[in-house]
């Protein structure tokens, strides 16, 4: 060996080894105060919520029924103050954030920090607490909205327990908004819960939708009601979104959510959009409806008798008596499903999270055709009279083809190709100077019918100039059609 060489590795080996333990030493320090940390972080919030949960005071849960199913009113505070009492102390700042995120975690990878805090900021109310409301209700409170204004002016009853969210026989008997408040309370005391026992109408409805909401939530079944409120926020720019009828459905795949325009196929969204359309709102407003169809052995809406009960009268059952005047058929899991719709797009569309919808039906220049040609008609008619104009616009075009026809022709029931004539001709007339003016005759809503231009053709020269009498041309069945079409646009029209 060389003297004057130095083996290193003599020397460094030592070095390296003592080097490498300090290093493991100080990783094994690291990890240690690390997981100490982490256990002393998850034990002091394991011990927030158990002293939350401890400042509960115990309640009575044997509670007897009162004959109406309530509580007695000496106990029944015993089921609502400490719920009231922990929402006010989480509302004080006593709720950890820490624990609100740990609750919200699942939104909150889902939405996103910016999307989630948008919600929790959110404020939306709710008008109609049954069915549908309680459930879109629970799951807003439950998805971190950080207001909540529950409007109803409605008991629980015992029919409500098939379909509502949270209400017990406990509540029976008691405000609906009350039973919804107390059972949310439980689940996110830190939400702000308004609870309003009161009916929404014209006279109330500035106070109760103030405050600047972000939502409002349309679950009422009343279609009086239903279009006052739509109107009223849909003229102020209030976002606003509807839930169309439930009852007599019980196939959850065939619910959507759309523009009010496409909502077809149940009375109350038809009754709803008609009336709407007459205060000049065709598109604008979501909603939730059902395609589903009436059909052999399926539910239908029709009133039932009184001795159906085992006691009192179905006017006896409402609150007020314009109310609940007959007890719809209702599978008691479609509410729900209609609920939950209705808040899950309430959630996405705060958040700004992509959701797309079909906006309605674009048929502008259809209802401009149809109006071409119908003026074409009527100045034929009168003998190619000059400077006549129809006294109907395109929104009036647009109501009768959708609403009383539903866009498809009275005779053939074809969707396509359509155009709208008399139903009756002009009766007899001549003119002085041969010019017929615009007053004269006037077409009437009441006296259209719709047709596929073939048949509108045929019409015109056989009916409205040859003067046979529709049921000749087209059958008694046609003419009865036409006949329930516009005894159903007269009672509408009452509503101009």
């Amino acid at each position: 060996m060389n003297p004057n060489h130095l083996d290193w590795s003599t020397i460094t080996g030592p070095l390296s080894s003592h080097r490498a333990q300090l290093v493991l030493t100080a990783v094994a320090s690291g990890v240690a105060v690390g997981t100490t940390l982490l256990a002393f972080q998850s034990a002091r919030q394991n011990q927030k919520l158990r002293d939350i949960k401890s400042s509960i005071r115990s309640r009575d849960d044997s509670t007897a029924l009162t004959e109406y199913g309530g509580a007695p009113a000496s106990t029944s505070r015993l089921h609502t103050e400490p719920d009231a009492e922990l929402a006010a102390k989480a509302r004080r700042g006593d709720w950890d954030e820490d624990l609100i995120l740990e609750q919200l975690a699942r939104n909150r990878v889902f939405l996103g920090d910016d999307g989630l805090q948008k919600v929790r900021d959110a404020f939306v109310i709710v008008v109609g607490c049954g069915g549908v409301g309680s459930w879109t209700a629970t799951m807003l409170v439950r998805s971190g909205v950080g207001k909540v204004r529950l409007v109803d002016f409605d008991q629980v009853t015992l029919s409500s327990l098939n379909r509502h969210a949270v209400a017990t026989l406990a509540d029976v008997g008691t405000p609906k908004v009350q039973a919804l408040r107390k059972h949310l309370e439980q689940v996110a005391p830190w939400v702000e819960i308004d609870a309003r026992n009161e009916l929404w109408n014209m006279e109330n409805g500035e106070a109760l939708l103030a405050g600047n909401p972000t939502y409002v939530v349309d679950a009422i079944d009343n279609i009086d009601t239903k279009v006052d409120l739509l109107h009223f926020c849909h003229s102020r720019g209030i976002p606003v979104i509807s839930s169309m009828g439930a009852g007599c459905k019980s196939d959850p795949t065939r619910i959507n959510i759309g523009d009010i325009s496409e909502s077809n196929e149940d009375p109350l969204s038809r009754s709803t959009r008609r009336r709407l359309r007459q205060k000049g709102i065709v598109t604008g407003i979501p909603v939730v409806y059902s395609l589903e169809r009436a059909g052999p052995g399926k539910a239908t809406l029709l009133p039932l008798a009184d001795e159906e009960f085992s006691k009192g009268s179905v006017s006896e059952l409402s609150v007020l008596p314009t109310f609940r005047a007959r007890i719809l058929p209702v599978l008691g899991t479609m509410p729900g499903f209609f609920g939950l719709c209705v808040a899950n797009h309430i959630l996405t569309h705060v958040a700004s999270y992509p959701v797309e919808y079909s906006l309605g039906k674009n048929r502008t220049k259809l209802y401009e055709d149809i109006q071409a040609r119908l003026a074409g008609l009527e100045s034929r008619l009168r003998g190619n009279a000059v400077g006549l104009r129809l006294p109907l616009t395109e929104a009036d075009i647009g109501y009768v083809v959708e609403e009383v026809y539903k866009g498809k022709s009275v005779v053939s029931g074809y969707p396509t190709r359509l155009a709208l004539t008399r139903w009756l001709p002009l009766p007899f007339c001549q003119k002085m100077e041969g010019v017929w003016g615009e007053d004269d005759h006037r077409l009437q809503v009441d006296n259209l019918v719709l047709m596929t231009k073939d048949e509108a053709k045929k019409h015109e020269l056989e009916v409205l100039i040859a003067r046979k009498s529709p049921e000749e041309v087209w059958g008694a069945e046609v003419v009865e059609k036409v006949k329930q079409r516009l005894e159903e646009e007269a009672f509408y029209a009452k509503y101009r």
